[in-house]
């Protein structure tokens, strides 16, 4: 069993999937700290100094608090649809680095060449290629 694990643990597919979660990771806190520290406050003072974070909804009309920390301390129901937001466009920022980053690499890697076109041997019932005038596996001339 130890061996079959070590097997398992050594394959090409599990180190690079561990190597995908932590550089998506990394990845991850490098575009959350782009989308917060660097895109929102200029959308936010684009429109009307909002801070999305700090955008919610009182749920209980008999109570009110000017910002969302304030409800909080006083326990408050609230909505906080502005970190919402804020995932929404990260998620989204997020996304798109990806697509790019992904298209990008595509490009560098090698082109396939389009598939031979194949037909049956009427002998063996193989498959070769179109152009063949010989079988390969039964040697009978097609």
């Amino acid at each position: 069993m130890l061996k079959e694990f070590k097997a398992f643990v050594s394959r090409g597919n599990v180190l690079d999937l561990a190597v995908a979660v932590i550089i998506g990771a990394a990845f991850g806190k490098i575009i959350t700290t782009l989308v917060e520290g660097v895109l929102m406050p200029p959308i936010g003072l684009l429109l009307g100094n909002v801070d999305f974070s700090s955008l919610f909804i009182v749920l209980d009309s008999t109570k009110s608090a000017a910002s969302l920390k304030e409800a909080k301390d006083m326990a408050i129901p609230v909505i906080a649809y502005g970190q919402l937001l804020n995932d929404v466009i990260t998620f989204l920022i997020v996304a798109l680095a990806v697509f790019i980053v992904v298209k990008q690499a595509n490009r560098f890697k090698p082109q396939e060449a389009p598939a031979t076109p194949m037909k049956d041997c009427p002998f063996c019932a193989s498959s070769v290629p179109a152009k063949a005038t010989r079988c390969p596996h039964c040697t009978s001339t097609i």
